[in-house]
């Protein structure tokens, strides 16, 4: 059921959504949480298409803010709110309501959206482009548990990682770091098994994909080994590869579908990691609404030392590798050194080196030759 509204309030929209799951015959509010996507009406199709998927692992309501603050003028001094309420058919258990914000009001999305919310229940933002530089502090952002932006549809993907680090609060994350989840579950399957030390890695992929570079900053982070970063054809990530005494440990992506795992002293294993769509990357989104301390960490480990990644050539022959630094090695104490001793700590100061004493002034020459006086006398 669609209804149309137009030049309306949040309190008609509300009673839009009432009458709509009252003529379907589910009065009864069956949502589990909230997603706000804010986009522009360029792509609002296809992300309110990958929403529409996940809901049917998650339903929840899902509110689409569309700014259009106009071009003249004149237009950016009105205000208007446009509304188109979508309950049932396409939608399934959930509710899908689309705000177009004209003028003026596109800047106050926040008290537009505020009264829309599901009452106790978990909001997630989803910025699938132009996400704001610090999301926590947006307004939108701050109503929500959990905020998903995506490097991937920036200007400058590596670039965007850097501003994620610095910017960081607990409930953020990104799609780039959702593309690796296959990634990592086969690779710490294949490190669980008996091999020797690893001793360096390789991560391949395409120029300027931020999902290489979070997986070599998570391999490097969790390995304590350098890691080398280099550019390949695609599509994505292409390949890993860990340097073991015994021989190398290869996954293998070639096509963008099947892997090929190959590990020393086993047969080789064909692995499906086939590249998934938006829907099932916002689904497993939302499968977790707490902090993901594993993104904070790798996202923050070596970010600001890479500025150089960005500027790879996207020719795969001509493009230099670059390296991701090992976590800094720990501290080692001296063995004569006593165990209270701390070095850099505050409770053991180091103590200034002891300065030779300043030599004494000479007298001025008129007081010495008065002294000289005295003493021929």
């Amino acid at each position: 059921m669609n209804i149309d509204l137009t030049d309306t309030t949040s309190s008609r929209i509300n009673s839009a959504l009432v009458q709509a799951r009252r003529a379907t015959g589910t009065p009864a509010v069956g949502m589990v949480l909230t997603l706000v996507i804010v986009t522009d009406e360029g792509n609002h199709y296809d992300a309110l298409r990958a929403a529409s998927e996940a809901s049917k692992e998650h339903p929840s309501r899902i509110l689409v803010v569309i700014k259009r603050p106009g071009r003249s003028p004149r237009d950016r001094k009105m205000a208007r709110m446009d509304a188109e309420v979508r309950v049932g058919g396409e939608t399934g258990t959930g509710e899908t309501v689309l705000l177009r914000l004209h003028g003026e009001l596109a800047n106050h999305a926040y008290s537009v959206v505020l009264p829309l919310l599901l009452p106790d229940a978990p909001v997630v933002v989803w910025w699938p482009e132009d996400a704001p530089e610090h999301p926590s502090e947006d307004l939108l952002g701050q109503l929500a548990q959990r905020r998903i932006t995506d490097a991937q549809a920036t200007e400058d993907p590596v670039a965007s990682l850097g501003l994620r680090a610095a910017t960081y609060t607990p409930g953020d994350t990104d799609l780039a770091w959702t593309r690796i989840t296959p990634w990592r579950s086969v690779l710490a399957a294949a490190l669980d098994q008996r091999h020797s030390p690893i001793t360096s890695a390789i991560v391949e992929g395409e120029a300027y994909n931020p999902s290489s570079e979070l997986l070599a900053l998570w391999l490097a982070e969790r390995l304590g080994v350098p890691v080398d970063r280099q550019v390949s054809e695609g599509p994505g990530l292409t390949a890993v590869r860990l340097e073991t005494a015994d021989g190398v440990i290869c996954l293998d992506r070639a096509n963008g579908s099947l892997a090929e795992l190959a590990m020393p002293g086993q047969p080789d294993r064909h692995v499906a990691l086939q590249r998934r769509e938006m829907s099932e990357l916002i689904a497993e989104e939302l499968r977790r609404l707490d902090p993901d301390e594993t993104y904070e960490s790798s996202v923050k480990f070596g970010v600001s030392k890479l500025g150089g990644v960005g500027t790879l050539e996207r020719d795969a022959k001509t493009a230099p590798a670059t390296q991701v630094p090992p976590r800094p090695p720990l501290p080692t104490r001296d063995p004569e050194t006593p165990s209270d001793h701390v070095p850099g700590s505050s409770k053991n100061p180091p103590q200034a080196p002891t300065q030779p004493p300043a030599p004494k002034p000479h007298p001025p020459k008129a007081q010495e030759q008065k002294a000289n006086g005295k003493a021929d006398k």
